[in-house]
This record gives C-alpha cells, sequence and structure tokens, in this order.
C-alpha cells in the first residue's frame, strides 16, 4: 500500500453521517434537472463543454487541497452530478445505445475500478483515503457511480415503464436493504457503503425528474425550480456541515 511520507496526506474525504446521505441525495436530484435545465437553455455543446471545464476545475481545487474542506469537496461532487447526467444523457440519444446495455456496461466499469483499486490498496474503506493514488480511485469510483445511477433510474422509469415516482419508491427501498444488511445481518461496512451510494444517484434523481417533468407521470413543475427547490436545502446542508465539528465514523469498516 501507498502511504508513503512524500505522498501521504490528511483524510480528503466526509466522515459518513445522515446529513452526508441526505446532501448526497440532493447533490444527485439537483444535478439532474440542473442538466437538463442547461442543455434545454443553453447550446448543448455550450451546455456540456463548460460542465466538463468546471468539473475538471473543481477537482483540480479537490486534488490540490491539503485536506477535507467541505466546499471543495461538495463543489466536486456537484459538478460529477451534473456532468454525470449529461455522459449519460450522451450515450442514451446521441449515441444510440440501448439503457440496458449501458447499464451493463456502466456496472461493469464500476466492478472494474473496485477491483483494480482493491488489488493495488487492499481496501475500498473511504476512511483510507490519505493518498493521491486512493484518491484517483476514489473519484473515479464516484463518476462512474454517478454516470450507472442516471441511466439505472431512466432503465427503470422508461424502458421498463415504471415511471418516476414507483422508480423513487423501487430505489428508496434499495438503499435501505445495505443499511439494514449492515446493521443486523453482518454486511461489511465498506460493501454497504459502496451499495447505497450507488442507489443514491437513481433515488434522488428519481424523484426531481417526477417533480419536474411534464410527463404523464410527472407533475410538471420545470426543472429551473425543481433545481433551485433542492439547491438551497444542499447548500444549507453543507453549511452545516462546514461549522461542524469533525464526526467519528458511524460504520466500522470491514
Amino acid at each position: 500500500m501507498d502511504v508513503s511520507p512524500t505522498r501521504s496526506m490528511l483524510s480528503k474525504v466526509p466522515e459518513v453521517s445522515a446529513l452526508f446521505w441526505l446532501i448526497k441525495i440532493l447533490s444527485t436530484g439537483m444535478g439532474e434537472t440542473f442538466s437538463d435545465f442547461l442543455v434545454n437553455s443553453l447550446p448543448p455543446e455550450l451546455a456540456v463543454g463548460g460542465g466538463l471545464l468546471l468539473l475538471i476545475g473543481s477537482l483540480w481545487l479537490q486534488f490540490r487541497a491539503p485536506r477535507y474542506r467541505v466546499w471543495t469537496y461538495w463543489t466536486a461532487v456537484v459538478m460529477v452530478s451534473i456532468v454525470g447526467t449529461m455522459v449519460a444523457d450522451i450515450v442514451d440519444f446521441v449515441l444510440g445505445i440501448p439503457l440496458p446495455a449501458s447499464t451493463f456496461a456502466f456496472a461493469l466499469v464500476l466492478a472494474g475500478i473496485l477491483a483494480l483499486w482493491f488489488r493495488s490498496e487492499k481496501t475500498l474503506s473511504i476512511h483510507s483515503i490519505t493518498t493521491r493514488r486512493r484518491e484517483g480511485f476514489y473519484w473515479a469510483t464516484v463518476m462512474t457511480t454517478f454516470a450507472l445511477g442516471t441511466v439505472a433510474g431512466d432503465l427503470t422509469a422508461a424502458t421498463l415503464h415504471l415511471g418516476y415516482l414507483p422508480s423513487a419508491v423501487l430505489f428508496a427501498v434499495a438503499i435501505a436493504v445495505p443499511a439494514a444488511a449492515h446493521r443486523w445481518f453482518g454486511m461489511g461496512a465498506v460493501a454497504a457503503f459502496w451499495s447505497a451510494y450507488v442507489v443514491t444517484r437513481p433515488l434522488g434523481a428519481s424523484i426531481t425528474d417526477w417533480l419536474a417533468s411534464s410527463r404523464a407521470d410527472g407533475l410538471g413543475l420545470g426543472t429551473g425550480w425543481v433545481t433551485l427547490a433542492v439547491t438551497l436545502p444542499m447548500l444549507a446542508g453543507i453549511a452545516v456541515l462546514a461549522r461542524a465539528k469533525p464526526l467519528k465514523p458511524q460504520m466500522n469498516d470491514r
């Protein structure tokens, strides 16, 4: 494992808490509707190109930071959410790859990244993000989970014809499974964390799509207004984290 003094650093990710999960779900929903809002309001090339530049900039700041900084970290997460939606939409609408195939492909990519990460570092724990290499594996995993979650949510809502609200209920149940498995059935903390992390994306996106969509199974509130409604509590939650003292991890890694 690479923990040499020249490359080791303080932890670069937040502690896992209830507020962490709430902000994560809000950020996924915000990324879904804000991406749609940008693509429909601006030339798609400008929206995607600008999003990529901002993503690169936010990740550059995150990697340059000597330790976990609340606003730097969550800005990067939000940009990953926005661009992850754009990437998934390009795969679906531009390249025309069927949702079942793209969901399977992103799942394979995610499994490959996790396998390489574990082979290299012997751990997938987010509490061990103390080297540049581990940080690289972490953000590659995060970006892939956003793309996977986006196409998986579209798969259930559109291809499987569940609609947005039933999809949100489905993913709400799914996200509770690893938590229950960890608490009562001995599932390891690392496996439980990443299982739940993947599901946060389609859960948040399904909720905001249901609120914003003008389709028959949506409320038609509009992507702009829903983005604003989700962004405000998300920013409030991040502000609370910025003022709070560090929390002890709530799950022991195994």
